[in-house]
């Protein structure tokens, strides 16, 4: 492990033991409600609290991009820290135990750095560019299938901005009647490091934010996937609209959308 990514791990196993002491009591945990289906709880602050102090302190000339907090530092600085303290607060607050602490690092607006941590499992996923994935210091690499119909693809509804929900559902008819199925497990991190390790064949959402996606899309690129946006291009950390798989996959997915993007 990397100096970063060590000083990365140390504030995220902190922040993970809150989560999973705040986990004990959970109707002691303050919730307020962000927007429709978009909650911030007490501990996604804690976290990003935690977080944020430890980065500051080891990385002063870094600036921070948060979801709560917003941003941290120099608006022009080199090196940019884009976090999501706790990514699947709703599984959280319900007792679901898919969620996770999402950090990566850019370095003049190119990821770097990546690390996501799933407290409940003690999972830790990390990647550097150039230097591969893994998982619990184990090498992982992108599943190696490429028949569309034995493929099983992760997604996300678009729960938060329903203005999509009409073209989402469509595709997702068309992916159920292609593929082996497909989970919605409601933490775009962890179904990005599920695409990573093999145990899930690609992944399409709509809407995503940068700190949702940043880390898992590193760790997918650095496992031998690819991400694109809907039409296969680049821009999807902006546009937050991500289709990730293996090579062979991932066209035949973006394949299955176009259809959709008329």
């Amino acid at each position: 492990m990397n100096p970063i990514l060590n000083t990365a791990f140390k504030a995220a196993r902190k922040a993970g033991q809150m989560m999973i002491r705040a986990g004990g009591s959970l109707d002691t945990v303050k919730v307020d409600s962000k927007a429709f289906n978009d909650f911030v709880s007490s501990v996604d602050r804690e976290s990003e609290m935690i977080l944020v102090e430890a980065l500051k302190e080891a990385y002063p000339h870094h600036k921070i991009t948060c979801e709560e907090s917003g941003s941290h530092g120099k608006a022009d600085a080199e090196y940019e820290w884009i976090i999501d303290p706790l990514d699947g607060t709703t599984n959280f607050l319900h007792g679901h135990p898919q969620y996770a602490i999402s950090m990566a690092l850019l370095h003049k607006g190119v990821l770097q750095e990546a690390l996501v941590y799933a407290p409940e499992r003690n999972d830790l996923y990390m990647a550097s560019r150039g230097k591969g994935a893994l998982l619990n210091d184990r090498r992982i690499r992108v599943s190696n299938r490429i028949e569309l119909n034995r493929c099983l693809i992760g997604t996300g509804f678009p729960v938060v901005d329903q203005s999509m929900m009409d073209k989402y559902l469509a595709i997702l008819k068309d992916f159920l009647a292609k593929t082996a199925g497909a989970r919605r497990e409601g933490a775009a991190s962890l179904d990005l490091c599920a695409l990573a390790t093999g145990r899930l064949d690609g992944f399409f959402e709509f809407n995503l934010k940068p700190w949702d996606i940043a880390a898992g899309a590193l760790i997918v690129q650095e496992a031998g996937g690819i991400v694109t946006d809907m039409r296969g291009n680049e821009g999807w950390l902006e546009s937050g609209d991500v289709v990730a798989g293996n090579p062979k996959v991932l066209a035949q997915m973006l394949q299955v959308i176009a259809a959709h993007n008329k």
